[in-house]
């Protein structure tokens, strides 16, 4: 299964590239930018993966990316992680960025999108992998804060596939961002966001009625309503679901207890994703390991969910074919 698994072409909707960042990348930046971090040794860094929820997470996680100051910073980032997903048979990725967060430490939009923008291009060329841009908003930073973030973000417009809403969920509901999603929308931009990962299934609804989205990301608690639940059925609203990452972040106490199964049962349109890889356990690979053995899921099932991330990617219709073309000739 495990061989399957790898040649199975997958793609990834759900990842933040800050949270790719390995304990040696992440020394090496140090090092390279004079960067003192609290830890001794990538051992150190490891050994501070231990979250009991998504804000200790997300302490750690905007620590570790002030090692991220130049456009040559952004380009390795994600290089790294282009260069070992595509060793774990993954083919496009959807990444996820936070520039309020890199911009309140003074590192320019500009070397963020540009030394990100490298990365694509040559992961494109090199590795014959697709990708796309999510440019995400703090939702724990001002709605006006996010508004300034996409206006000053036109030279990249044609660069950004959709916009995001990610950070911590709880106290921060989707609608307080109804006027920023409603001008991306103007723009063209296709939106997503996270709901009803810590946060109720009110936030869902309201990423669906307030923001207008095509996917929600997370979304696991939707089963706490089940008119909810038929409604995303009926709507046939992905879901980028992230089992490792639900498990580290105490989503569940044991990947076995996972709402996947029950939302598979429930006719949901599901995808797996690794979130942030490298602090929740591993990649695309590992959680689709990971899923098999807690649920014993065959062949046919993990194809479908392959498919479904195909089918919601933002791809030319043109990449859509060939992958799902790969997919149906692997076996």
């Amino acid at each position: 299964m495990r061989d399957f698994l790898k040649r199975l072409p997958k793609a990834e909707l759900h990842l933040h590239i800050e949270g790719t960042l390995e304990p040696e990348l992440m020394m090496a930046l140090a090092d390279r930018n004079g960067v003192n971090l609290p830890y001794a040794s990538e051992d150190e860094v490891r050994a501070a993966y231990d979250f009991e929820d998504l804000q200790s997470f997300l302490d750690l996680y905007f620590q570790g990316m002030s090692v991220l100051r130049t456009e040559r910073d952004f380009h390795d980032l994600a290089m790294d992680y282009f260069q070992r997903a595509h060793a774990e048979g993954v083919v496009h990725v959807e990444m996820h960025v936070d520039p309020q967060a890199h911009l309140a430490r003074g590192v320019s939009l500009q070397a963020v999108m540009e030394g990100l923008g490298q990365a694509r291009r040559r992961a494109e060329r090199e590795l014959d992998m697709s990708s796309a841009m999510i440019m995400a908003f703090l939702r724990d930073k001002p709605a006006d804060e996010a508004m300034q973030l996409l206006e000053s973000a036109a030279p990249y417009w044609e660069t950004l596939d959709a916009v995001g809403l990610d950070s911590a969920e709880l106290g921060h509901p989707p609608s307080g961002f109804a006027e920023v999603f409603q001008r991306a929308r103007d723009l063209g931009l296709s939106r997503v966001a996270h709901a009803g990962e810590e946060g109720p299934p009110a936030y869902i609804r309201e990423a669906l009625d307030m923001l207008d989205v095509c996917r929600v990301d997370h979304g696991v608690r939707c089963l706490e309503d089940p008119a909810l639940v038929e409604r995303l059925r009926e709507q046939g609203t992905v879901l980028t679901v992230c089992p490792l990452s639900n498990l580290r972040l105490k989503v569940v106490d044991r990947l076995d207890d996972h709402p996947l199964p029950q939302m598979l049962e429930a006719g949901l349109t599901l995808t797996l994703n690794s979130d942030d890889p490298a602090y929740f356990g591993g990649g695309m690979l590992e959680n689709f390991e990971a899923c098999h053995r807690a649920f014993g899921w065959s062949r046919d099932t993990f194809r479908d969910l392959a498919r479904n991330a195909i089918d919601a990617a933002f791809m030319s219709d043109a990449r859509r074919g060939e992958l799902v073309g790969r997919l149906e000739a692997c076996t």
